[in-house]
């Protein structure tokens, strides 16, 4: 095979788009990080660096990490984010997949009044005090399925799998017909098989969207015992009250400076434990991610 000759510009072109590509990576990682390399430091150490961390400070430790663990309500917020990503995530995406079959077939006759009315919700919505109302007149104000209903389908999603479902040929659902085959047996056994790739993208935006959900559980749920790990993480993170996972440090240390350096050690630690999971998902869905999006923006 004979090798495409490039000209100079083409060969500048190409080495700037390198280094910036690069250099763009490397602000969106360090972050990351950065905070990876602060959990595992020396707390006295941690207190005194100012600038930039290229490395963790020795003594490293991981007694943030233990605190964090010894937390009962970091235990009881990981196991309440569980329920909400996967009872959520499931939920999320069967009534999405539904409304979009149903939102794709060119005979329905009401689907173009029905999905104007469902992009309408996109730009406006009752706000805040509406919402909360209505969550208290329908009687799931403080259960979990405050966190689960009222986002139960993001009209987004719905665009895009309706986009994905209308893009299956119209034969493929006709020879289906031909051969007995009702609504549902098409669209369990043709449809979601033939869109794998945007379902597990709206896996991926429901999921990430429940992990990382506070505001709504700040608002509905009293009882802590049903915050998920966000919620708590932001009591720890902003309320400060980290006496009980800082006592067994400072009691050790002995010095007044290391109560402040033990909170800050567990900040970052905590991050960490919230952020590493959902970071561990993305790779096996990432293949399909591309795919899945080009599909909800070819036809509209």
């Amino acid at each position: 095979m004979n090798k495409i000759k490039r000209t100079t510009g083409e060969w500048i072109f190409t080495i700037f788009n390198y280094i910036f590509l690069s250099f763009l990576s490397l602000i969106c990682l360090y972050p990351i990080l950065y905070v990876l390399f602060a959990s595992v430091s020396d707390p006295i150490g941690l207190q005194k660096q100012s600038g930039l961390l290229f490395a963790p400070i020795f003594p490293m430790t991981m007694g943030g990490y233990q605190l964090v663990m010894q937390n009962p309500n970091v235990g009881t917020g990981y196991m309440n984010t569980l329920i909400y990503v996967i009872g959520g995530t499931t939920l999320n995406l069967a009534f999405t997949a539904l409304g979009a079959y149903v939102l794709s077939r060119q005979q329905f006759l009401w689907r173009n009044v029905l999905m104007a009315i469902l992009t309408f919700t996109m730009f406006f919505s009752g706000g805040m005090i509406p919402s909360f109302l209505l969550v208290r007149s329908l009687g799931i104000y403080n259960t979990r399925w405050a966190i689960i209903l009222p986002g139960l389908v993001s009209t987004y999603n719905l665009i895009i799998m309706r986009t994905a479902f209308s893009a299956v040929p119209e034969s493929l659902e006709e020879s289906a017909k031909l051969d007995g085959a009702g609504h549902f047996r098409i669209f369990a056994q043709i449809m979601l098989p033939l869109t794998k790739a945007t379902i597990a993208v709206l896996v991926l935006y429901y999921a990430v969207g429940h992990w990382n959900a506070w505001f709504n559980a700040a608002i509905y749920l009293e009882d802590q015992n049903k915050w998920p790990l966000q919620l708590t993480l932001r009591q720890i993170l902003l309320a400060n009250k980290m006496s009980d996972m800082t006592g067994d440090m400072t009691q050790t240390g002995g010095e007044a400076d290391l109560v402040y350096a033990a909170r800050e050690l567990v900040q970052y630690c905590t991050i960490i434990v919230a952020t590493v999971p959902i970071l561990c998902v993305y790779p096996f869905i990432q293949k399909h991610f591309v795919k899945g999006v080009m599909i909800g923006s070819v036809k509209g």
